[in-house]
């Protein structure tokens, strides 16, 4: 292909990643206030709701930090901060003006749903800053340590950490002072548990759409790419 159409396509991918990225992150935060069972068999897990698509995030800027390099990925996580920021403003400007009495969804209703949004986004975005950009950091210096081999290793050891970070953080900001400590610890174990096994599990997945994107743009392992 020539040097544009590789380029366009490049262009594309990225902006694909980007948008599913965003996508899962405003989802984890909308849904987040619903806790729930999550019965695996071996182990049930009591999990925020948000954490079911969040594993999504780390997959994508995994993807993106392997084609695209960290200042690109960086980059998509500051627009899906911006992007969260603008949820929280839009849910607060619906509890500012009045439901109608034909409204299907009232005040009372709207306000038990996204009343504790802006402590739940407000959570997660400290969180969120601070995992993701750890785990962008870690997954660069293991693909440097291992000079672009053993991707499942950078994709699981960088994410393993910065979610043990992000689960940590969402709890103790949600909950301080509301929940006694040794439930805090037992949401946080389970809600990082639940994202390790995500973790591991999705490592045959980055495997294979790497493997498909390497080879439409005929990357070398370790390679990057740029659509500038």
């Amino acid at each position: 292909m020539s040097e544009k159409t590789r380029k366009n396509r490049a262009f594309a991918l990225y902006l694909l990643l980007g948008g599913l990225f965003i996508t899962a992150l405003v989802t984890c935060n909308l849904i987040a206030n619903k806790f729930v069972t999550v019965d695996l068999g071996f182990k049930t897990f009591v999990l925020s709701a948000g954490v079911l698509p969040y594993p999504i995030t780390f997959l994508m800027t995994d993807i993106l930090s392997e084609v695209f390099g960290r200042r690109k990925t960086n980059a998509v996580v500051m627009v899906g901060f911006a992007a969260s920021l603008l949820v929280l403003f839009m849910l607060y400007l619906g509890s500012v003006f009045p439901a109608i009495p034909e409204s299907p969804v009232n005040d009372e209703y709207y306000n038990t749903v996204f009343r504790n949004s802006w402590r739940v986004i407000t959570a997660s975005m400290v969180a969120y800053l601070t995992a993701q950009l750890i785990d962008i950091r870690l997954f660069h210096f293991w693909k440097r340590l291992t000079k672009g081999k053993q991707l499942w290793l950078r994709n699981n050891a960088s994410t393993i950490v910065s979610q043990l970070v992000d689960t940590t953080l969402v709890v103790f900001v949600l909950f301080v002072g509301t929940l006694p400590f040794e439930t805090m610890t037992a949401f946080i174990l389970d809600g990082w548990l639940f994202k390790v096994l995500a973790a591991l599990a999705d490592t045959l997945i980055i495997y294979f759409l790497i493997w498909i994107i390497r080879r439409q743009f005929n990357l070398k392992p370790g390679e990057e790419m740029d659509f500038l």
